[in-house]
């Protein structure tokens, strides 16, 4: 039997209880229909996997409510009890990687090779932020001649997670871990093209030992489910990952109840490469970052800046290696590109072929679906872009990389600069003080220099302009889950001015 043949028994296994009852809510511990529920469908060959609670304003009532009750308990119990929980859950994570990455693959169109790596990283999560749990409520000594000021924080209260459906699980655990290491109970919407892997995790916590209602799972649409828990007076604030204009319609809608806000959104993140860069390197990592996940990821290296003077020569490996790509069932752990999300999102990407087309640029390779069964894409090349061509401007999200070719670090720097967006940026170069001067002004919240996107827990993860808000990792996840006090002591007779005396 081949690996996909036995990967394909294994999940069927799997999904079994799925297709028999389907996929419920989970609020306070106990699964829950919805008065009516909607489809997941593979898009390896559109056949449908299950249906899926749909969600809707009361079903969000009843878990905006269970978190609530659920925290004051959930709040108040010390850090080291809730890291053993933690790590519980990434020890149960770790028992059903195979299951989480086989259901991801087949819910997702994800490559086999990428997810059977995101389960592990979800369970990292949870254990770096589990670690970070018993000094979260920490602050400072801030002492003055007059006064000690002493600083702590407590968890905000209820919060809404809503995820998206690239890389769901291992967002879900980026989101939920921090929260639920800081004190906080979570309502969770994920996205509704891929619900397998967060009811998989909403099991996983409770077999863990959650108490009922720190985490609830709530499935559906963003324009019910989702508005409903944006608006949700109980729900004190909103992590959302998404596309910016869904961040915007949250930010509105969460503005009468005064919601905090953090936002992981869209990115048109460039790599730019100097002539004086170790240009195989560079070749792999700007490879890589757009074509692995299928490009469905918001920190794709989706627009490849190359120096004039070796453009030539780059572009013509690109074009070849882009060309031997290896596309496939996912679950076959040779593939390397599956198929995108859904219908939907496959008619955006497959659109932007007619619009470079339309725009001058040369599709040097791919530009096409394969045809057949499922969601399939060529790997795509445009070569000859212009900044200000639409391929080069927006989000395609999607096996897409454009090509602009520069003179000089300050035509570069422009070029970089000239986008809505600011998640990401990727610059090779061998000249350091070049690669100070740069990094320092490209307009970006992570930079990699000679490197692809490495993540290391302990750092701020976000974007700038129209790619987010806020930032995750290490302790800047607490930033955003808890309030800040500061408690100011005399310490002595210092001068009151004196009113009507």
């Amino acid at each position: 039997m081949t690996v996909l043949a036995t990967h394909q028994k294994k999940l069927d296994a799997y999904l079994a209880r799925f297709r028999a009852v389907g996929i419920l809510n989970m609020i306070d511990g106990k699964d829950f229909e919805s008065a009516t529920t909607f489809e997941t469908r593979s898009p390896v060959d559109d056949s449908l996997i299950c249906n899926v609670a749909r969600g809707g304003a009361s079903d969000i009532d009843e878990a905006a409510k269970a978190a609530k009750a659920a925290f004051p308990a959930w709040a108040a119990m010390p850090g080291d009890k809730r890291k053993k929980l933690l790590h519980r859950v990434a020890d149960l994570i770790v028992e059903r990687a195979e299951e989480i990455a086989l259901c991801e693959c087949w819910d997702t169109g994800q490559a086999y090779r990428f997810m059977s790596k995101a389960a592990l990283r979800g369970a990292e999560n949870f254990r770096f932020f589990a670690d970070l749990a018993p000094g979260a409520r920490d602050g400072q000594s801030l002492p003055t001649t007059e006064h000690l000021n002493v600083t702590s924080r407590s968890p905000i209260g209820p919060v809404g997670v809503i995820t998206p459906w690239n890389t769901p699980f291992m967002l879900s655990t980026w989101k939920i871990a921090p929260a639920l290491a800081a004190g906080c109970t979570v309502v969770h919407k994920p996205a509704e093209f891929s619900p397998l892997t967060a009811r998989l995790l909403a099991e996983i916590c409770k077999e863990a030992g959650l108490p009922d209602g720190v985490l609830n799972l709530v499935n559906g649409f963003g324009e019910d489910a989702g508005k409903a828990l944006t608006e949700h007076p109980d729900i004190k604030a909103i992590a959302f990952v998404g596309e910016s204009k869904t961040g915007s319609m949250i930010m509105k809608q969460g503005a009468d109840t005064l919601k905090r806000c953090h936002f992981e959104l869209g990115g048109k993140n460039p790599v730019v490469v100097f002539e004086d860069a170790d240009l195989d390197r560079a070749l792999d990592a700007a490879i890589f970052m757009i074509y692995s996940l299928n490009g469905e990821r918001c920190t794709s290296s989706s627009r490849l800046l190359v120096q004039e003077s070796v453009a030539d020569a780059f572009e013509a490996k690109l074009v070849e290696r882009v060309n031997r790509i290896r596309i496939g069932h996912p679950l076959d752990p040779q593939t390397e590109l599956g198929p995108l999300i859904h219908k939907t999102h496959f008619d955006k990407v497959t659109g932007y072929f007619e619009v470079a087309r339309s725009d001058g640029a040369h599709i040097a390779a791919g530009g096409e679906a394969t045809g057949g069964e499922g969601w399939f894409v060529k790997p795509t090349l445009f070569t000859g872009g212009k900044p200000s061509m639409r391929i080069a401007q927006e989000e395609i999200f999607g096996p897409v990389l454009t090509t602009l070719r520069f003179k000089d670090e300050s035509e570069a720097l422009s070029i970089a600069n000239d986008i809505a967006y600011g998640l990401a940026g990727y610059v090779w170069t061998n000249d350091l003080t070049r690669a100070l001067r740069f990094s320092d002004a490209l307009e970006a919240g992570m930079i990699w220099v000679n490197s692809e996107n490495v993540r290391y827990l302990p750092t701020p993860f976000g974007g700038v302009k129209a790619s987010g808000i806020g930032r995750d990792g290490g302790d800047w996840s607490f930033d955003f889950y808890m309030e800040q006090k500061n408690v100011a002591f005399a310490l002595g007779q210092h001068k009151i001015p004196k009113l009507g005396g």
